[in-house]
């Protein structure tokens, strides 16, 4: 399979072979960079964002990510919105297009995956593999330890609890746990004045 008709066919969800293609040399152009933004000090955040910068597809204003970071292409098919941050550990496997709104949070070890292969054992012997993007609204905070799966969205202002592992869609302002994760009730108004079993909230 040559490189044209294997980035064709990564980027639409259709399966393909790495092989044979020079998919692997441009990525380990991508895994440089990464190898420099995990190497960097505490205190060298601005050679940290522009790392980032030349990274990412996109990355918005106030965007914190602590290394390590771990991704497949080094975050190229990766768009951040405005102030995302993400703990340590954060894997972006980002074959596929990865969009996350703004004021997103990553809790540590959380994992992002587009990348999937086939259950037919002959093609997947030969490593075959197909993509699906994902999406995660504006505002939404993944516990630690979630992993997110292949084609899954995640409608805005959701809470995914640590540890939980998102098969399906999950809608818009809602809290889900488990595995596989499901909705297991709404946000409401006394989340808006209540946190920790029922402490009140006494900051702006």
């Amino acid at each position: 399979m040559d490189s044209k008709e294997a980035r064709e066919r990564m980027r639409t969800g259709r399966l393909y072979y790495e092989s044979g293609s020079d998919l692997g040399e441009e990525q380990s152009k991508c895994l440089e960079l990464l190898y420099d933004f995990n190497q960097t000090r505490p205190s060298e955040d601005d050679r940290r964002q522009e790392l980032l910068k030349e990274m990412f597809a996109e990355i918005g204003e106030e965007c914190h990510i602590e290394p390590p970071l771990h991704a497949n292409w080094a975050g190229k098919n990766v768009h951040f919105g405005d102030g995302v941050y993400a703990n340590f550990n954060l894997t972006l496997v980002d074959d596929a297009d990865i969009f996350v709104g703004s004021h997103v949070m990553f809790g540590p070890n959380a994992v992002v995956c587009t990348g999937n292969h086939p259950i037919c054992p002959e093609i997947r012997r030969k490593q075959a593999q197909y993509n699906l993007p994902v999406h995660i609204g504006d505002n939404v905070w993944i516990g630690a330890g979630a992993i997110i799966l292949p084609g899954v969205s995640i409608g805005e202002n959701s809470v995914i609890g640590a540890g939980s592992v998102v098969t399906k869609d999950i809608p818009a302002d809602v809290v889900a746990v488990g595995n596989p994760c499901r909705v297991v009730r709404t946000i409401g108004e006394a989340d808006r004045k209540y946190y920790n079993h029922g402490v009140e909230i006494d900051i702006d």
